[in-house]
């Protein structure tokens, strides 16, 4: 058995039983974090509390406690989730010592559930980006090539969970933030439905677009971790792709592409309709006007009000003017710093992204749902493949320089604003070994249906192999400089 490479599940199942001590099994995580430092996917990581943790719950198991569905099993967490156990950062120096009184709910049901805390993930500072080249806790870098960035902003997430480092996790996502990093790393990532999974405990961007989500390995473990937030009562099983309609809208998400993800999205739509997947094509209206009208008024706007709610909810003395001149990475100072002065988001543009421009995407996806007849639409769930670190404003792009932000959550952000649930899912490598994604998106509640369709979809999808680690120290530092 080797301990790394066991799914959440697997691993909640050997402890129960006996045949794994939980003791043992936080041991191998910590040496294989010991081997990927150079990785820097923790800003918080304290091996003996681990330990500690690990041996409570084999002792639990052996004085025949109740044992919850992720028993001594560590996860890993990224650092704008409150917990109690460890300062909650969000990746910026002003909240280096900021320690809350007690978990946000959605760590609070998962470690009811017997799950262990692992450590706190490396982030996007804020959770304003989307390569987490953080320059207050340094870059995460993605484990497939370490040159690489890992996505954001649940970067550090990503990255531990691919390593092997933890079997699944939490990110948070905006406007792409679980899909994008799981895409990038080779992992399995679930935007929930917005609303659907609790809010509160968590450093904010926006009250509208925010949404904690698990992110795995393996699409049965982040079912797991779905159905302990959410109390349902079962997982979802697979659901059978012989005559399972999906949308291709090719007119916006399947354009300019990098060439060789195309081809890998192009296989992998040739699996689902091998599998006997019907993929009906035709866009969805007007949904980049409708984004672009809608999306960062909403996000902008609200990040002030809802950063200064958070954190008077932590009687702190600091507020978002003081995050903005403290932020250490210059795209997130630039960003926030733009909304202080004279030059932030007006009022009257979030009040016609809320009233109009939102409920009209929302409308176009229910629209495009219902008059097509799909029970989800498919897409990539990035336009390229990740990107070298430090390439932190334009990315090239078919031969030619694009904005890195707005590229890579082109295809994600869409749904993210509307509120809807989309999954991402391992759809290959490309010939230099860099994962891809393939993302499916359900209409808005749907997130079981969605999770069967991508357990389905997940069983024909070319698998991701491990990615190689550092052999020693010297390579790790060789890696880092």
């Amino acid at each position: 058995m080797v301990l790394e490479e066991l799914s959440a599940l697997a691993a909640a199942a050997a402890i129960r039983r006996g045949e794994l001590r939980a003791e043992t099994y936080a041991e191998a995580l910590l040496e294989r974090c010991r081997r990927a430092a150079h990785l820097n996917a923790f800003i918080a990581l304290d091996g003996d509390a681990v330990l500690e943790s690990a041996r409570a719950a084999d002792q639990a198991r052996t004085a025949g406690r109740p044992l919850g569905p992720l028993h001594g099993v560590p996860l890993v967490l990224k650092d704008n989730i409150d917990t109690a156990q460890m300062a909650t950062t969000a990746g910026t120096p002003a909240l280096k010592s900021h320690r809350p009184r007690q978990n946000a709910p959605v760590a609070e049901r998962l470690f009811a559930a017997g799950a262990l805390l692992l450590g706190k993930a490396n982030m996007h500072e804020l959770a304003f980006g989307i390569t987490s080249n953080n320059a207050a806790f340094g870059p995460v870098r993605n484990p497939y090539d370490p040159t690489r960035i890992a996505g954001g902003s649940s970067g550090g997430t990503g990255a531990a969970i691919a390593a092997r480092l933890a079997p699944a996790g939490l990110g948070t996502d905006t406007g792409g933030s679980v899909r994008i990093p799981a895409a990038l790393t080779g992992i399995a990532g679930l935007r929930p439905t917005a609303g659907r999974w609790p809010q509160a405990g968590i450093v904010p961007i926006s009250h509208t677009r925010d949404t904690p989500g698990p992110m795995a390995r393996s699409l049965a473990d982040c079912a797991l971790l779905d159905r302990i937030v959410t109390g349902e009562a079962d997982d979802p099983a697979p659901r059978s792709l012989k005559g399972l309609r999906l949308g291709v809208p090719r007119g916006y998400f399947w354009a300019d592409l990098d060439g060789e993800l195309a081809v890998l999205l192009e296989a992998a739509l040739d699996r689902l309709r091998a599998a006997g997947a019907l993929l009906i094509e035709g866009d969805i209206p007007d949904v980049e006007a409708l984004d672009a009208a809608a999306g960062f008024p909403i996000a902008l706007h609200e990040a002030r009000t809802d950063l200064d709610a958070y954190l008077r909810g932590h009687d702190s003395s600091l507020d978002f003017a003081a995050l903005a001149q403290a932020a250490a990475s210059p795209d997130v100072r630039g960003i926030l710093g733009s909304q202080l002065g004279a030059g932030r988001m007006p009022d009257d543009a979030y009040h016609a992204a809320m009233t109009r421009h939102r409920p009209a995407l929302q409308a176009a996806y229910r629209d495009y749902f219902r008059s097509r007849d799909v029970s989800a639409v498919v897409f990539p769930t990035t336009p390229l493949p990740a990107v070298p670190l430090g390439q932190d404003e334009t990315v090239s792009l078919n031969g030619r320089d694009a904005p890195i932000f707005v590229t890579f959550i082109r295809n994600t952000g869409p749904g993210s604003l509307a509120g809807i649930p989309g999954l991402t899912l391992p759809a290959g490598l490309t010939a230099s070994g860099l994962p891809v994604g393939i993302e499916f998106d359900a209409p808005a509640g749907h997130d079981r249906d969605l999770l069967a369709i991508g357990l389905a979809a997940e069983a024909i999808l070319p698998p991701i192999p491990a990615p190689k680690l550092a052999a020693d120290a010297t390579e790790a530092a060789a890696i880092r400089s």
